[in-house]
């Protein structure tokens, strides 16, 4: 053989062998496995849960998902000591009262704690002086009655002067429909609220107090020598979960106020009126998961951005630009984004001057006709009044304008 042919015949046998190799080092990828289509198939309906009333609430729009009589008026127990957290977060918010200040322990405050109830205590010690950090922590997480009395004649020198602090707060916040005549939530006449109500409470508390709110995520708290755990089981059951309260009397049943956070979502569960602690929890869970698998956010329309530039007349311009003040934002069936509609009210004719922030029209979103979210639209810039003469030209104009309001898409 040829010393060509012996190069050639080696080469070729070398170039197998490398072949081989490299086919046993990197075997071929397998062809992927084929899987089924997701079906386009309704969103189903709420899940039946143990309560007298509930509500499921997205936390970014405060839309209400799914309720069951949200407005009938019940007993809150000790979920009254979520509207106790708000104020007193608030009154520190405004300078009244501090974190660092020393309560000093009243004999009501320690016998309506439950040294001489069968109320849940923090073991506060009658005249003894705890800095109110601590009786927060005590009130929320051992949901303490003696904390929550304890706070009330700190931050409003009584109890029945904090209630009335309890109830100018919830109008203000927008709850129609609740009641307070203590800070624990002891059973007493004209006490009352709906679950419609502590979802409107806890949203506030979540948005204008966060780091106040975070202490109903801590699961357990020692005071006088004691560790009590937070009563919240759903602390253990799902991490998402962060709050917010729980709540029992024999009449009020067991209630519990629940909110998870997952990825950008968070939404809130009411429940009110359960048979059991596991009962409340497995309802509460059951409503967050219903809301983080068949709902979504989307924002529609971005804060200071215009919607429109309609004509201005008599203005130093031609044109108002007009948007809203805030994100829109709007909570939909999975599936149903496409389905949205945005139309705009204005007025046909506008006539400066406008001042930057004035009310001059409506944002109307609608899903199958159906009114969705209304938004004020305002004024995104100063408009003053033009020349005298620019006046006097769109005075003449306006003869042939059609004085009606304007009913368009949103861009």
């Amino acid at each position: 053989m040829s010393f060509f042919r012996r190069s050639l015949f080696v080469f070729a046998a070398a170039s197998l062998l490398v072949g081989a190799v490299a086919a046993q080092q990197t075997p071929p990828k397998p062809s992927p496995v084929p899987r089924p289509a997701v079906p386009e198939a309704p969103v189903p309906p709420p899940p039946d849960v143990d309560g007298k009333s509930w509500v499921l609430m997205d936390y970014a729009t405060g839309q209400i998902l799914a309720s069951k009589d949200p407005d009938l008026r019940v007993e809150p127990a000790s979920i009254t000591k979520v509207m106790t957290d708000y104020v007193v977060s608030a009154e520190i918010g405004n300078g009244k009262i501090k974190m660092t200040d020393p309560v000093t322990i009243s004999e009501n405050a320690w016998r309506g704690g439950g040294a001489s109830t069968d109320g849940s205590t923090s073991f506060l010690k009658l005249n003894s002086q705890v800095p109110l950090k601590d009786l927060l922590y005590g009130m929320i997480i051992q949901s303490g009655n003696d904390a929550a009395i304890a706070l009330a004649e700190h931050a409003a020198g009584s109890q029945e002067a904090f209630a009335g602090l309890m109830n100018a707060y919830a109008k203000q916040l927008g709850m129609v429909n609740s009641n307070f005549e203590n800070a624990s939530g002891y059973p007493i006449a004209n006490h009352y609220t709906t679950a419609h109500d502590i979802a409107i409470l806890s949203r506030a508390l979540i948005h204008d107090f966060p780091e106040d709110y975070a202490i109903s995520a801590v699961k357990e708290f020692q005071w006088n020598g004691i560790t009590q755990h937070n009563r919240n089981t759903l602390l253990w059951r799902d991490g998402t979960v962060d709050g917010i309260k729980t709540g029992h009397t024999a009449a009020a049943g067991y209630c519990l106020a629940a909110s998870a956070k997952r990825g950008e979502a968070r939404m809130i569960a009411i429940v009110m009126g359960s048979s059991s602690e596991k009962s409340r929890a497995d309802a509460a869970l059951a409503l967050l998961n219903y809301g983080f698998r068949f709902y979504e956010t989307h924002k529609l329309y971005d804060a200071g951005k215009p919607l429109a530039t309609p004509r201005l007349w008599k203005g130093a311009v031609n044109q108002l630009p007009i948007g809203v003040t805030d994100n829109v934002l709007v909570t939909v069936k999975r599936g149903d984004y496409d389905k949205l509609k945005a139309a705009i009210d204005i007025p046909a004719t506008l006539v400066a001057p406008f001042t930057k922030g004035q009310q001059v029209g409506t944002l109307r979103v609608t899903l199958d006709g159906q009114p969705v979210q209304t938004v004020p639209l305002v004024t995104l810039a100063e408009a003053p009044q033009g020349g005298f003469f620019g006046r006097l030209w769109d005075s003449i104009l306006l003869w042939f304008h059609s004085d009606k309001k304007t009913d368009a898409d949103a861009k």
